[in-house]
């Protein structure tokens, strides 16, 4: 894992380099059927690490279904998942559920739009739990924690539990738990659906300089074209497919490329 001290831009601009690397995570062919509904339908994806994508589509499109693929939550009907590990490519597709559950807690994060926080835990307890479920002792998980809740603007509140916070700074702990692996891809599902917009605005710029902002990559599932517009690339499924269209992060002078 990596754990070097989390620094970060609060409003990024993509390097343009990310947008010629090589894909850390791609989906060729993906079908996924539900009985007689089918929500992907040959959908072909690449992410490249330093870029953010939004997903983008009407309910029922396909959006969360594509995202849980990728991430290894849902296996694809056929298709194929690839992910470019510190070892090499790996086929998340051919792996066992345990192999996937560790891809996921080790190299992967989520932040989704309730945050799915543990109520009863305090901000640092809540974010060094991934790293003490890999085995980590409890006093280098919470130091670990502690160095990116004061990333993300919440020093001073790691004692406090998730009711004692805001609706802002419980996604900013959803967040600071979601990299404190160090994760290389993140996943954002409607992560600022709940939020008003001054506050989506703020959460935006924090998970944005964590992932992008450190050269990782983000894939965002989200209704809200201003959270779309932020990020570097905006993927439209329609009936499963996709319509892919560039878009370019606020603030950033560089161009993005569909996939």
């Amino acid at each position: 894992m990596n754990f070097s001290t989390p620094s970060f831009p609060t409003n990024p601009t993509p390097p343009t380099t990310a947008f010629s690397a090589p894909a850390i995570l791609s989906g060729s062919g993906l079908v996924k059927t539900y009985g007689s509904s089918t929500a992907l339908a040959g959908v072909d994806i690449a992410v490249r690490a330093g870029e953010s994508v939004a997903i983008m589509g009407a309910s029922g499109s396909g959006k969360t279904t594509l995202l849980h693929t990728l991430a290894g939550i849902t296996s694809p009907d056929s298709g194929r998942v690839e992910f470019q590990s510190a070892a090499g490519a790996v086929d998340v597709t051919a792996m066992n559920e345990r192999d996937r559950s560790r891809l996921r807690r080790e190299a992967f994060g989520f932040v989704f739009q309730q945050g799915l926080l543990i109520p009863e835990l305090t901000a640092i307890e809540n974010t060094a739990l991934p790293l003490m479920l890999a085995g980590y002792p409890r006093r280098e998980a919470e130091g670990r924690a502690q160095h990116w809740l004061a990333a993300l603007g919440l020093a001073g509140m790691e004692a406090r539990r998730i009711g004692e916070l805001s609706g802002g700074q419980a996604q900013r702990v959803a967040i600071a738990r979601a990299q404190v692996t160090g994760a290389t891809v993140v996943f954002a599902d409607e992560p600022t659906g709940a939020l008003d917009s001054a506050t989506s605005d703020d959460v935006m710029s924090a998970l944005l300089g964590s992932t992008v902002g450190q050269g990782h990559a983000l894939i965002v599932v989200t209704h809200d074209e201003t959270v779309a517009a932020r990020c570097s690339r905006i993927i439209r499924l329609r009936d499963g497919r996709t319509d892919a269209t560039a878009g370019v992060a606020a603030g950033s002078t560089g161009t993005g490329v569909s996939a």
